[in-house]
């Protein structure tokens, strides 16, 4: 049976291979992006299946809008998929606090905007299914990274209270944590490195400078790939609230809570003073 997704940051990256694969399958697609004309080659692709419509997430008023404009145009929503996002990359002394602030808005706020926006139908229903691109940022911590994390732990967060929720309600939540993808992620529009000071260049620095490498990126999952585990999710009648995505990152985030779990033991009995 054909469903209906409403699916933010359409027109490139990750967002363009999972409306691609929602259109192969059969589906209809709500496509927001900020500029929907990107959005011209797939209309005239899939025809009325995809309905494109602007949006910027950090609009809360327009992700009402978004939802509404696309029940008015297909008679329900089945599935919202957050993608909509970006990084900044910095020490946190020599980040402004207005790109800290527009990492937080679009990559939390904008997601907790289309939810909130989507819930009251979903409810409704008693049906309903949210996808939240989250990162494996949200279970690991590295050095430059602070604001862009920040943005994903609190995603990865949201989301798994949220599930608890409202799965009495008949909607199902769930919260995919891959790494970094082969798409315009790496690129100026999607990935912006602030320059640190000298006293910051083994950790702030490196990191930059990491995240640039053409070695780096070698390692920069398929997106197509990551599209089709969105489907599977969307088939699953049971899915996972949180979701490793990668046999490299499944590894590299359980390092981190194997660390986490030592430091809780060495420090027990200071705990246990509290």
């Amino acid at each position: 049976m054909s469903k209906t997704f409403l699916l933010t940051g359409s027109a490139r990256g990750l967002g363009r291979s999972i409306a691609i694969a929602i259109l192969d399958a059969g589906h209809q697609i709500i496509a927001t992006a900020r500029k929907p004309n990107k959005l011209d080659d797939l209309v005239a692709r899939y025809g009325n299946r995809i309905f494109s419509v602007a949006l910027d997430v950090t609009d809360f008023e327009a992700a009402q809008r978004a939802v509404k404009a696309g029940v008015e145009r297909f008679g329900r929503l089945d599935v919202l998929i957050n993608n909509a996002g970006f990084a900044n990359v910095g020490a946190v002394e020599d980040m402004p606090m207005e790109a800290i602030q527009s990492q937080l808005n679009t990559n939390f706020i904008g997601s907790v905007h289309t939810i909130k926006a989507a819930l009251p139908l979903f409810r409704e229903q008693g049906a309903g299914q949210i996808i939240q691109i989250s990162s494996i940022g949200a279970r690991i911590a590295t050095p430059g990274a602070a604001a862009y994390y920040a943005s994903k732990w609190a995603l990865s967060g949201f989301v798994e209270s949220l599930a608890q929720e409202v799965k009495p309600l008949g909607i199902k939540v769930t919260a995919m944590e891959p790494g970094g993808m082969k798409t315009e992620f790496a690129e100026d529009s999607s990935l912006t490195i602030f320059p640190s000071q000298p006293a910051y260049d083994a950790t702030a620095g490196a990191t930059g400078k990491m995240m640039k490498s053409p070695d780096y990126l070698e390692y920069y999952a398929d997106p197509e790939r990551v599209a089709a585990v969105v489907m599977k999710i969307s088939e699953l009648d049971e899915p996972p609230v949180r979701l490793l995505l990668g046999g490299g990152n499944f590894d590299y985030a359980n390092s981190f809570d194997e660390a986490r779990m030592r430091s809780d033991n060495d420090w027990k009995w200071l705990t246990l003073e509290g």
